[in-house]
Order: structure tokens, then C-alpha cells, then sequence
């Protein structure tokens, strides 16, 4: 019995050390580090309220609203459907009925508007090239085509069959650049027959490692379409050129000669 008394006190005694030392050694550790908490969401940068009104500018903008030339009259009554549509009014307009109507309107004032657009166009590009028939550096073609050799050069010109690689940049008279293979960093490929007629007819007059600044009329250049939202109506086109390369044209396949097998006797049975 005495023995089983110092036994349960000596394992007691072990088990207070024991826990003595871990508890010190508990406290010896350093801290755990907090865990990192999660950044707040970045607030927005705009209010639902300004969104609306960018939806509303920019649908306006991409139907060409102000091409329309509304009255004081029309405007309200066109704010009066949207908010008709607003507050979900059904079947207040036939579409049926009104689409034609709506076509016939805004076709036609678009047609005013457009030929407005082409004959200050027009006026804008016979003052640029009058300005720049003073210029004894710039050159001209038969067909109307005006420009001006940059950087002269002994290598081979294309012809118009031919594919050419090509640094370029592209402005309209007021200075805006609506393309650039230098601004991409990317030089283009294309072939010379594939492009507008001033182009075709530029790129033929440098050779390779030469430059050019082309003044394009419209008739050479997009006439009176444009080209998408960048280039409008009747526009004269104002192109920086490099002509790099002149692509190799790729080897034509050899024909596969087909040698018809002799007929035998039996399959001619």
C-alpha cells in the first residue's frame, strides 16, 4: 500500500513537471501572427446615378441623335416615350405602325445631316490641298493624288500584285490619328491591290526602306461611307509611310501528275 502511494505521487509529481515545462515553453514561443485579414472592396468609382447617365449619353451617341436636328418640340417629345417606356406603359406605340414612320423621319434627316457633313468636308479639303500645292516638296499624280518622299531609296517598288509589309500612321486633316501600325508596334501586311486606290497607287512610288507622307482625297481614300466610327464622310486622309518589305510571293503547289492504270485483260471483261 505504501508503495502504491509513492507511485501515485511520483507520477503526480512528473505529470506538475510536465506541465510546468510546457507551459514555459508556451511562453518562450513567440506569438502566432494574426491572420491576414481580406482588403476592403475598392469603392466605386462612379454612382448608379452616372451610370445611367452614361448609358443614356452613349446610346444617343452610337444612334447619332444629334445628326437629327431636334427641335425644342421633338426633344421633349422623345424624352416623354422614353419615360412612357420607363414607367412600363404597355402597347403605347405599334411598332408595326410607327417603325416605318420612324424609318422615314430619321432617314431622311439623316441624309440632310450627312450631306452636311460632306460639303464642309469638301470645303475643308479644297482649302487643305490649295495650301498644299505651295508646297514645291510634295508631288502630284494624275489622279489627285498628293505626296511627299520622306526618305529616298534604291530598293525594289512594288507592284500592285504584290504583298508589302509597312509602318504607317494615319491622320485626318485636323490632326487626329485614327490608325497606327507604329503605335501598336506590330508593322502590317497586306496586299497592294487589297487597300484604298491611294494606297495602291502611293506604295508604288517608293522603294524599300523608303518613306512617305501621302495626302489621300476622298474619291482615292473611304468617299462618302468613311470608315466605321474613326474616319467620317468625305474625308481626306494624311498617312506616314515606311515601306519595309516586300513579301516573297508563296510557291505555287507543283502539279500532281496522275498516271491512269493500265487496263487488263480481265478488267476489261
Amino acid at each position: 500500500m505504501k508503495l502504491v502511494r509513492i507511485l501515485q505521487a511520483s507520477t503526480l509529481a512528473a505529470a506538475g513537471a510536465l506541465t510546468t515545462v510546457r507551459a514555459a515553453e508556451e511562453a518562450a514561443a513567440p506569438a502566432a501572427a494574426p491572420a491576414p485579414t481580406e482588403p476592403a472592396p475598392a469603392a466605386p468609382a462612379y454612382t448608379d446615378v452616372q451610370i445611367f447617365e452614361a448609358f443614356g449619353y452613349l446610346v444617343g451617341q452610337r444612334i447619332g441623335i444629334a445628326e437629327f436636328g431636334l427641335s425644342a418640340e421633338e426633344k421633349a417629345a422623345a424624352l416623354k416615350g422614353l419615360d412612357a417606356a420607363f414607367s412600363g406603359e404597355k402597347n403605347k406605340f405599334n411598332p408595326e405602325a410607327f417603325g416605318p414612320e420612324i424609318q422615314r423621319v430619321l432617314g431622311g434627316r439623316q441624309q440632310v445631316a450627312q450631306a452636311r457633313l460632306a460639303a464642309a468636308a469638301d470645303q475643308e479639303s479644297a482649302a487643305f490641298f490649295d495650301e498644299l500645292k505651295k508646297n514645291p516638296k510634295i508631288l502630284s499624280t494624275p489622279t489627285g493624288l498628293y505626296y511627299e518622299v520622306i526618305q529616298e531609296s534604291t530598293g525594289a517598288k512594288p507592284k500592285p500584285t504584290d504583298t508589302v509589309k509597312v509602318h504607317y500612321t494615319g491622320k485626318l486633316v485636323n490632326g487626329t490619328v485614327f490608325d497606327s501600325s507604329v503605335q501598336r508596334g506590330t508593322p502590317a501586311e497586306f496586299p497592294l491591290n487589297g487597300v484604298i486606290p491611294g494606297w495602291t497607287e502611293g506604295l508604288q512610288l517608293v522603294g524599300v526602306g523608303g518613306k512617305l507622307k501621302l495626302y489621300i482625297p476622298s474619291k482615292l481614300g473611304y468617299g462618302e461611307q468613311g470608315a466605321g466610327g474613326s474616319i467620317p464622310p468625305n474625308a481626306t486622309l494624311i498617312f506616314d509611310v515606311e515601306l519595309l518589305e516586300i513579301k516573297a510571293p508563296a510557291p505555287a503547289a507543283e502539279p500532281v501528275s496522275v498516271t491512269t492504270p493500265p487496263v487488263s485483260s480481265q478488267d476489261a471483261k
